[in-house]
């Protein structure tokens, strides 16, 4: 007999292994649900967090509870977590089973429902049912139900409590210490910040000048010619050459480059100055005499 239950009510369990199946209908803009459980010790929260069963880590580490997946059955999608009753630990005295969604608030998930199911018997008649309506619509994660122990056996609880900061609130509240990887998986954010996030800035990149561009070239004024200064030669100086056709001149003593080409070189002449020539040498000869002088007149 399957029992269609109200939020609040409970009944028994004489099965030894239960399937928690979770249901819904997809279409567009439903979000999709995934199915976890928590395993609550005596004082209501988990032990670890080896007792958070999800779909990064869905088996718990004694066995007895684990996560199934999801499945496409006529009435929808399915998500499906299985409890070995019969060998739960002692220490775990409830079993919360859970619906999130990916950032998206239950209002947006249709004919969301929480079926209980012997899982010894093979396409048997659900032992329960419980339609899961959201209270605000704003939750995004919601506990469904619980596996409680009452005696020597167990009892399933319809719960239907909302969480709005979706499962990583919900699991942080019980005990669970999530840390940032863990929180972004659990809130099924990864594959929204990868679609949403903005695009790479591609790196600058400066781009050479063309050789003719990276340095103009200059070319310097010619120099004046030193003049000579009351007919006296100045001291020699190098002659600057100009360049030809652009290119510099090997720098010469006097005379001009012709056709770009540069011209031998030639001592500076030395002018004569005031008309007469000048003496060779380094001082006067020792060996100069006047010529004898004619004969002096005495004045009378």
């Amino acid at each position: 007999m399957t029992h269609a239950m109200l939020k609040g009510s409970n009944v028994p369990l004489d099965a030894t292994a239960v399937r928690a199946v979770l249901r819904w209908t997809p279409g567009q803009g439903v979000p999709d649900v995934d199915a976890s459980a928590l395993l609550l010790g005596p004082g209501g929260r988990v032990r670890s967090d080896e007792d958070f069963v999800f779909y990064n880590q869905p088996r718990h580490p004694s066995g007895k509870v684990w996560r199934l997946g999801k499945k496409r059955v006529t009435e929808g999608l399915t998500d499906t977590i299985q409890t070995d009753l019969t060998g739960v630990e002692s220490g775990v005295g409830r079993i919360l089973l859970v619906a999130s969604a990916d950032d998206v608030t239950f209002d947006h998930v249709r004919d969301l429902r929480i079926l209980l199911y012997d899982a010894a018997v093979t396409d048997g008649e659900p032992l329960a049912y419980f339609d899961i309506r959201p209270e605000t619509g704003a939750e995004t994660a919601l506990i469904c139900g619980e596996l409680y122990r009452r005696g020597d056996g167990w009892k399933f609880r319809a719960l239907g409590e909302g969480y709005s900061n979706g499962l990583v609130g919900l699991a942080t509240d019980f005990g669970i210490s999530v840390d940032e990887s863990e929180a972004a998986a659990a809130a099924g954010s990864a594959p929204e910040a990868t679609a949403w996030a903005a695009p790479a800035t591609a790196p600058e990149t400066s781009v050479p000048l063309p050789p003719e561009q990276s340095a103009p070239v200059t070319q310097q004024p010619a120099p004046v010619p030193q003049q000579p200064a009351y007919g006296y030669p100045q001291p020699a100086a190098a002659a600057v050459t100009e360049p030809a056709y652009g290119y510099p001149q090997p720098a010469q003593q006097g005379g001009q480059s012709a056709y770009g080409y540069p011209q031998p070189q030639t001592a500076p002449a030395t002018q004569p100055a005031y008309g007469f020539p000048q003496a060779v040498g380094a001082g006067p000869d020792p060996d100069f005499r006047l010529p004898p002088q004619g004969p002096q007149f005495i004045g009378r």
